[in-house]
């Protein structure tokens, strides 16, 4: 049902993935593409959701954003909210000439970072036609300020700024940890956000890196993706949410889910962040994201 599969950007660099067949299908399929959130890689639960739209003749393809995981691309662990975005796009492309999709027929699947990137990609590429968007970052500045101590922000900006001046001198980018024990500097400070990378890397064979460009940090403060909410419709949007997300919290997206126009639908999870991908908070929203696929593609 799975196998390996690799496109080119426009701008020439190597994504890698997987393309799921759509189960009992005759002729091209609806097709979602898929991508993870901050850093993530396609081997942290995007298969289970893939395979659960795949029983009901859905196709998808997954893949790794540039610079993480299996795809191309440097500086490594390097992550661009506009690039990612047009990686998307660049998938889109792809699976359109492709003999098994319906190009007609084009849904995005997003979570965290990613699920931003499709709110994005919703509004601005019409050949989309269904939108879910899960437990997304909706607001960067409003997220990070909620992440990073008031006293911590004026050493952090300080920290932006240094970069910037060192890479003009055509030094490296600096480069932090995406996750780390309590108290120390990384660039997702939740304690929820270290024991799902540390608890999934020790007990999974994944080439995920913790290390980020610094610069990937302050691209986040500066990423605002949910003023793009009110401009998906009228291509049909659905925005899971869960209740106890610190890293990107419920009553953002709420907010945005307001400014969206119909067709829409809200899921409300009763869960923190990372609860989203398994067990019980997947049994709940899979059928509702997949029925929502179907019911629009």
């Amino acid at each position: 049902m799975r196998r390996d599969i690799e496109f080119q950007t426009e701008d020439g660099v190597t994504l890698r993935g997987w393309f799921y067949q759509g189960k009992g299908v005759k002729g091209p399929a609806p097709t979602v593409v898929m991508a993870h959130g901050f850093s993530a890689v396609k081997e942290m639960y995007l298969g289970d959701f893939a395979e659960f739209f795949a029983e009901e003749g859905i196709s998808s393809l997954v893949y790794d954003h540039r610079n993480c995981g299996a795809s191309d691309g440097t500086p490594r662990g390097h992550l661009d909210p506009r690039e990612q975005i047009d990686g998307y796009r660049d998938a889109i492309t792809h699976v359109q000439a492709m003999d098994e999709v319906d190009e007609n027929r084009i849904g995005i699947w997003g979570s965290s970072y990613s699920g931003g990137h499709v709110l994005v990609v919703g509004a601005i590429d019409r050949r989309v036609k269904c939108v879910v968007s899960q437990v997304p970052l909706v607001a960067g500045l409003e997220s990070a300020r909620r992440l990073i101590r008031g006293d911590h922000w004026k050493a952090t900006r300080a920290g932006f700024e240094a970069d910037r001046a060192a890479r003009m001198r055509g030094e490296p980018n600096a480069r932090v940890p995406v996750t780390a024990p309590e108290g120390e500097p990384c660039a997702l400070p939740t304690a929820d956000t270290y024991a799902f990378f540390t608890e999934f890397t020790r007990s999974n064979s994944t080439n995920w890196e913790n290390e980020v460009t610094l610069q990937s940090v302050e691209l986040f403060t500066e990423y605002e993706p949910g003023i793009y909410a009110s401009r998906i419709s009228p291509t049909p949007l659905l925005l899971v949410a869960a209740l106890e997300d610190h890293l990107t919290p419920y009553d953002m997206t709420a907010r945005v889910y307001e400014d969206a126009l119909e067709p829409k639908k809200f899921l409300q999870l009763p869960c923190g962040h990372f609860q989203a991908y398994t067990g019980d908070m997947f049994k709940m929203s899979a059928p509702v994201q997949r029925d929502w696929f179907k019911t629009y593609l």
